[in-house]
């Protein structure tokens, strides 16, 4: 059984995260402990609210360094949500103000160019060719809560021998398309709450963690 630590950094009611990595199969502990968190098969890290917020209580509790370790020795992290969104080099929330993320991927997130914002509620994605997260619920709708996303996807992709290591990007649309989920080696996130998305949600978990 893959023993999961749900990151507990303060960033709000994790505790359906706890309940549906249980029931696909995992060994949960909800912990902000440090040793733990880097000692686990896989650290889920979520994310509500504000980007600000989070990466606040990110740093407070030595989050971008136990995240940083565990993917220096491949160990598997999933990003939720903001957890997802503070992955990238920064974000514009709030109010355009630029606010500094971890940086393991280029991109800043920004505000959704729709008519209706926040994007809330269930949503088609599609997902990367050879997608591993999405195995068996590729045509699945995934549930949404948003109003900031990365729009545009500028890291280059490796070529020649490392060719087969290129991420594997999942999009949506919501007034244009935004990156909806990324598998990367170790570190793979999903700006939809697959927590909240029913069984295609419970899938995605059970892939994740069979990974592990």
């Amino acid at each position: 059984m893959a023993h999961v630590v749900v990151f507990d950094y303060g960033s709000g009611n994790v505790r359906s995260a706890v309940r549906a990595l249980e029931h696909v199969g995992a060994e949960v502990t909800l912990t902000g402990d440090r040793r733990l968190a880097l000692e686990s098969d896989g650290l889920f890290v979520p994310g509500v609210g504000n980007f600000h917020a989070c990466m606040a209580g990110l740093r407070a509790a030595d989050g971008p360094l136990v995240i940083e370790t565990r993917l220096a020795g491949g160990r598997p992290v999933l990003g939720v949500c903001v957890g997802m969104q503070v992955l990238f080099d920064g974000s514009e929330e709030p109010s355009g103000d630029p606010q500094e993320g971890l940086g393991e991927w280029p991109g800043t997130v920004a505000r959704l160019r729709a008519d209706v914002v926040p994007h809330m509620g269930w949503s088609e994605v599609e997902p990367a060719a050879e997608t591993r997260l999405f195995a068996g619920i590729e045509g699945e709708r995934f549930y949404f809560v948003h109003s900031y996303a990365v729009q545009d996807w500028t890291l280059e992709p490796p070529t020649g021998a490392f060719a087969a290591v290129a991420p594997r990007l999942t999009w949506a649309d919501h007034g244009g398309r935004f990156v909806a989920a990324v598998e990367n080696g170790p570190l793979s996130a999903t700006q939809f709450h697959p927590e909240k998305s029913g069984d295609a949600g419970l899938a995605l978990l059970e892939n994740w963690v069979r990974t592990l």
